[in-house]
């Protein structure tokens, strides 16, 4: 997931603007300093922690990077940093630092260099977003929205549940993240603001749920994270990763709302001041939209029931919703995330020319040498969460995961668990405002409260870096209930 950065709107008066703009470059500049120097502790406790908490270990049983191996991590490091400053696509940074290393450092082919480029998980990416651009353009998304806050029949704090469930829904049919939170935001944080609750809590309960369904069968993120598993020697249950991670940001969802009830901000202005909801309001479905729902129900059918190939079966669905509006079919394409094609595909060949060289499997032993095995877990869970506040929580995935092979292999951790762990840390920080889900709340919060939605958003976003990598670990590690 691409990252984005919230600035909030300047004052008139010229010193309170200047005031004003610094703030947020001040914070960013402080949180990327937490993030450097949490990288920096956990990389010198998976190169040196093993001197600590292993002592009897010998140093010349521990391995040694070579120069071939340091140069294209200390590469991998560059492109974080830079995307991390500056609005760059890290997938085409990945596909060119591909070609430099494996052209002109190891002499490979194009065709050697490309042998691990994932084609099906490119394929699920164009099939679901294609399909799903043409159910947001004709309507068929605002249908699902509509009918499902008709259901709360003005009982206005199960808003919150009901778009939690809604973007959970939405993900785990296969929109990404971003997108299920791009579509459900306007008329999430509209409804807040006449219903008197928090907009923070509300984009709370948005980012969560869509994180809830964000590692279904279905989805790009759970094919992803499935598909890298695998092809590194620890299959996981695609299931269990689904419930995990819907377990997960549900408790969060749940210590949300505790959260803010101890601190009086359920309700966001007058006590006991509800506004008149037009819940009754819906619109019947009919044409293509009611073709669009029978295609998500049949692409249920193929994916779940007959293990078809999720992203085939999106782009023949899609197919035919173009076959039907011929005319916009050019609109259709543009809904297609390139930017997210480019970035898992340019990452995946470029950590896969990592494990060619042996740069992830040194590394995994280096790790080892801790000699703790539950350790080295919570470390790259924190590694991965907090590094996601900023980062690509999609590129981070492709890079760390493969990093538990050698764990799983020589501890009796869970893989599924281990996993499950570490995509749940990189995902639930994006409610941070400088991630695209966080930022899309705040863009959609009033424009004369959009300074303290930043804010209060910031402070959330804080706890959430801090308790839920450990609350993943805690639940999903130790436990070995996966």
């Amino acid at each position: 997931m691409a990252k984005t950065i919230y600035q909030p709107a300047p004052e008139a008066e010229g010193d309170i603007q200047a005031e004003r703009s610094a703030q947020p470059n001040n914070r960013r500049r402080i949180l990327l300093i937490t993030v450097a120097a949490s990288v920096i502790l956990g990389l010198v406790a998976i190169l040196f922690g093993g001197a600590i908490f292993n002592p009897t270990a010998t140093p010349e049983s521990e391995p040694t990077m070579t120069a071939t191996q340091i140069i294209p991590l200390v590469i991998l490091v560059v492109m974080f940093v830079v995307a991390t400053k500056w609005p760059l696509n890290i997938g085409v940074m990945g596909l060119v630092a591909s070609f430099g290393v494996g052209y002109f450092m190891l002499g490979m082919t194009d065709k050697e260099i490309l042998a691990d480029f994932p084609a099906n998980i490119v394929i699920t990416i164009i099939g679901v977003t294609y399909f799903f651009s043409m159910a947001q353009r004709n309507g068929t998304v605002d249908i699902i929205v509509q009918t499902c806050v008709r259901l709360v029949r003005g009982k206005t704090l199960l808003l919150p549940w009901v778009f939690f469930l809604l973007a959970a829904s939405l993900t785990a049919l296969g929109t990404f993240s971003p997108a299920a939170v791009a579509l459900l935001a306007p008329a999430a944080i509209g409804l807040a603001y006449e219903s008197r609750i928090h907009p923070v809590l509300m984009g709370a309960f948005i980012i969560n749920g869509a994180h809830a369904g964000g590692f279904s069968p279905l989805s790009v993120a759970g094919v992803l994270v499935h598909d890298i598993a695998v092809k590194n020697g620890f299959p996981i249950s695609q299931g269990a990763l689904f419930g995990a991670s819907f377990a997960l940001n549900l408790i969060l969802s749940v210590l949300t709302v505790v959260l803010f009830a101890l601190l009086g901000k359920l309700r966001d202005g007058a006590a006991g001041q509800h506004a008149d909801l037009d819940t009754t309001r819906t619109t019947r479905p009919h044409g293509q939209q009611v073709l669009t729902l029978a295609l998500i129900a049949a692409m249920l059918v193929c994916a779940l029931g007959f293990h078809m190939p999720i992203g085939f079966v999106a782009l023949s669905a899609g197919l035919l919703l173009a076959l039907v509006n011929i005319k916009e079919h050019r609109t259709f394409i543009g809904g297609v995330s390139w930017s997210t094609v480019l970035l898992v595909a340019g990452m995946i060949t470029y950590v896969s020319l990592l494990q060619h060289v042996g740069v992830i499997d040194t590394l995994a032993e280096q790790a080892l040498a801790l000699g703790a095995p539950l350790l080295i877990a919570l470390v790259l869970c924190y590694v991965i969460g907090v590094g996601s506040a900023f980062a690509s929580s999609t590129a981070l995935l492709t890079a760390f995961i493969p990093l538990a092979g050698p764990l799983l292999a020589t501890s009796s951790l869970s893989a599924s668990g281990t996993v499950a762990a570490l995509a749940i840390a990189a995902t639930v920080v994006d409610v941070s405002p400088f991630s695209t889900d966080g930022a899309l709340v705040v863009a959609n919060a009033r424009e004369n409260d959009r300074q303290r939605v930043y804010k209060q958003l910031m402070m959330y976003a804080g706890g959430v870096v801090l308790v839920a990598p450990a609350l993943a670990w805690a639940l999903l590690v130790p436990t070995g209930i996966m």
